[in-house]
This record gives structure tokens, C-alpha cells and sequence, in this order.
């Protein structure tokens, strides 16, 4: 069974191609300023070279009727024609309170999708037009959402309440949510998978470290808390977004600086995080070399970086009443042994003890980076949402 994956951002589309027979990527790429001057499609070869496509790609719809011309192009297609695709699956930002699971995009469910704009009215706008282009573009092919927040629609109330009038709830759904669900249950089953222990059984808390981040507390194979709250912005400090701040300063600073809720959504998202603290970057390698240079804004916000997640492992090893498995995953969390090393520095207390030689090896392969001796098991485990998107699709589209 062919499947094609779309992860449609605001400006971008990313796509793979799986033959789900082998787990094979046919292929994969992405489209770059969609709606921009410059607009581009880039994609790897089979022998490794990079091809670049230049055009101008106005919107989502156009973008999707490149990418299937060049899965059939006679230069740099690997399918003869489109019905050699059996299923579409979507990423899909936010589901809300209605969906708890992946689900076939029907129009009801698409409906009900398009009443969750308001939750994330940066992410599901342009993951729907994804979705509306190939409804246009290949007919009645079926289409699954996988949500970024269903995974965490197991957290108890006490986890995803927040401490506001609970009117507020009742009227505007306002509540923890959580993201990088596909992610999180990717890897808390993969890593299960690795070590041959019963998923059902285990507490592991999950760390998605990248430019955007969060840690997952999984409790017997659920989520029962998460780091993002009712968007992405609360919890780890990341690339350009705030993290956990007190709520008290935004109305300060908005009042201070004269601005108004379109301006301080910008500052918390695009202007603060690792690029705020440092005044260098998101890019945590290029805080890093400022950091060694001597910049002390670098080290700050290097510091200020490692902390976060060092306090919420804590805070969740105390949640779960224990840890099993402690698992990295994310860009920074697959590459970056120091980060590593330093989240788990000074943690024998409870059980973690960390192979330095073997944590120093790992650069985004499957890997124990625990010593034999550790209570906690340490794992790298490189994420694949794309594949759970796919695996989730072809189990709905099958049925």
C-alpha cells in the first residue's frame, strides 16, 4: 500500500512517499515559500544528489499539483500514475476535546476540524488547505488526520486544567492541550520496541528537543501530562518561543510597551527563546559557538535552556512516581551530547546514570546511552511522525 504523508505549514508543504509492503520511502521533499517571491520545491535522488525546483507557487493547491507531477514525471518520478496511491495522511495541528485518535476525513470530521481554526489559527488554516487541495486534486481518495494533540487527550484534568475561572472552559475550551503527540507516541512505543519491555507498563518521560520542545510524562502507555499547554508556546524554553512566564508580565509589558495582543503573540513565538535571551540565535549550534567565543547572553541562554528540561524531568519523574525510561529524541535531543549530558548530570539520585564515552558516540541513531548500572534506562530514539502518520492511515484507509 502506497501512502502519501502532507505536513502543510503556512508557507511550506513537507511530503513523503511510503510503500507501507516494505516501510520503503519512495520519496520525499518539501516546497518552500509558498505564496512568496522565490518559492521553491527541493527534493533528494536516489544517489544523493539534491534537486531544486523553481516556480512560482501561489498556494497550497498549486503546491500539492507540483509535488504529484513530480512523483509521476517521467526525470524524477518513482510512481507511474497517482492511482498507484491508495491513501493521503495529514498532519493535523489541533483536534481539540473532539478527537482523542486519528481519524478518515470525512466531511462531517473536516467540519469539525475547521471549529478548531480558533485554537491554532496559524497551524489548521493552512494543514485544511492541504487537505481541500487533494480532495480537488485526486477525488474521493481517502484522507486521515493524525493530530499533534490527541496523544495527550488522556491527561487527567487535574494535569490539563489551568487555575482560571472554570466559566472559561465552558465557553472558549481553554485548557492544556499539548503537542508533538505523533512524536511522543512514536517514540515512547519505539523505544518499548528496542528495549523488549511491555509498553503498557512502563513510565518513561519523553523529551522532543528541537527548535521547538516539550517533554511528555507517559504513564502505561498514556500521556498523563505534557510541557506546551493550549498552544505551543508555554513549557521548555526553545528556539524563538518564551516558554513558562508569568502571566502578569505580558498585560505589563503590553502596557509598557504600547502594543497590542497581534504584537505580543509575536514577541512570546517569533522574538524570544534561545534568539531573545542570546541576541544571536535560534540555532542552539550557533548559540553554542557564541557561547565558547565568550558571549555570556549565549551562555545564559544555553543555561537557561538545560535547566528548563532538567526541572520538568524532575517535576515528571515526581508525576509518574518514578522513571523507567527517559527517552531523547528532536534535533537537539538526537545530536547534542552535551545537552545530554547535561540534563542528566546530577541525577543519581534517581536513578539516572549516563555512559559518558557511549553518550558522546550518538548522533541521531537508536541508542542505550544509560551505564548497565542505571535504574533509569537512557535512550536516543530519532523520531519518524511521518511514519506514524502513515502507519495510522493505512490502518484507517484499510479498514
Amino acid at each position: 500500500m502506497k501512502i502519501l504523508v502532507l505536513n502543510c505549514g503556512s508557507s511550506s508543504i513537507k511530503y513523503k512517499l511510503f510503500d507501507m509492503k516494505s516501510s520503503e520511502v519512495l520519496a520525499q521533499g518539501a516546497i518552500e515559500k509558498i505564496g512568496l517571491k522565490g518559492s521553491f520545491m527541493k527534493f533528494p535522488l536516489p544517489n544523493g544528489d539534491k534537486v531544486i525546483l523553481e516556480g512560482e507557487i501561489l498556494e497550497h493547491q498549486a503546491g500539492i499539483e507540483y509535488i504529484l507531477g513530480v512523483l509521476t514525471s517521467e526525470k524524477y518520478g518513482c510512481i507511474k500514475s497517482l492511482d498507484e496511491i491508495e491513501a493521503v495522511g495529514h498532519r493535523v495541528v489541533h483536534g481539540g476535546e473532539k478527537f482523542n485518535n486519528s481519524v478518515l476525513l470525512t466531511d462531517e470530521v473536516i467540519l469539525q476540524v475547521e471549529e478548531c481554526i480558533e485554537l491554532a489559527p496559524l497551524h489548521n488554516p493552512p494543514n485544511l488547505a492541504g487537505i481541500y487541495a487533494v480532495k480537488e486534486l485526486m477525488g474521493d481518495i481517502p484522507q486521515v488526520g493524525v493530530f499533534d494533540t490527541a496523544f495527550h487527550q488522556t491527561m487527567p484534568p487535574k494535569s490539563y486544567m489551568y487555575g482560571l475561572p472554570y466559566s472559561l472552559y465552558e465557553k472558549y475550551a481553554i485548557r492544556r492541550y499539548g503537542f508533538h503527540g505523533t512524536s511522543h507516541r512514536y517514540v515512547s512505543r519505539k523505544a518499548c520496541e528496542l528495549l523488549d519491555v511491555p509498553y503498557e507498563e512502563q513510565r518513561i518521560i519523553s523529551a522532543h528537543i528541537g527548535n521547538g520542545g516539550s517533554l511528555a510524562a507517559i504513564k502505561d502507555g498514556k500521556s498523563i501530562d505534557t510541557t506546551m499547554g493550549m498552544t505551543p508556546v508555554e513549557g521548555l524554553l526553545m528556539g524563538t518561543r518564551s516558554g513558562d512566564v508569568d502571566a502578569g508580565i505580558i498585560s505589563f509589558v503590553m502596557e509598557k510597551e504600547n502594543i497590542g495582543t497581534q504584537a505580543i503573540s509575536t514577541l512570546v513565538n517569533k522574538h524570544s527563546g534561545l534568539l531573545g535571551i542570546s541576541g544571536v540565535s535560534s540555532d542552539m549550534r550557533e548559540v553554542q559557538s557564541a557561547m565558547k567565543a565568550g558571549n555570556e547572553r549565549a551562555k545564559l541562554a544555553f543555561d537557561m535552556f538545560e535547566y528548563r528540561i532538567k526541572k520538568y524531568v524532575g517535576a515528571y519523574a515526581a508525576a509518574l512516581g518514578g522513571v523507567d525510561i527517559l527517552i531523547f529524541t528532536g534535533g537537539i535531543g538526537e545530536n547534542h551530547s552535551i545537552s545530554r549530558e547535561i540534563i542528566c548530570g546530577n541525577m543519581e539520585y534517581m536513578g539516572i546514570e549516563l555512559d559518558l564515552d557511549k553518550n558522546n558516540e550518538i548522533h541521531g541513531e537508536e541508542a542505550v546511552i544509560s551505564t548497565p548500572n542505571s535504574k533509569v534506562t537512557v535512550i536516543v530514539v530519532p523520531t519518524d511522525e511521518e511514519f506514524m502518520i502513515a502507519s495510522d492511515t493505512m490502518e484507517i484507509a484499510g479498514n
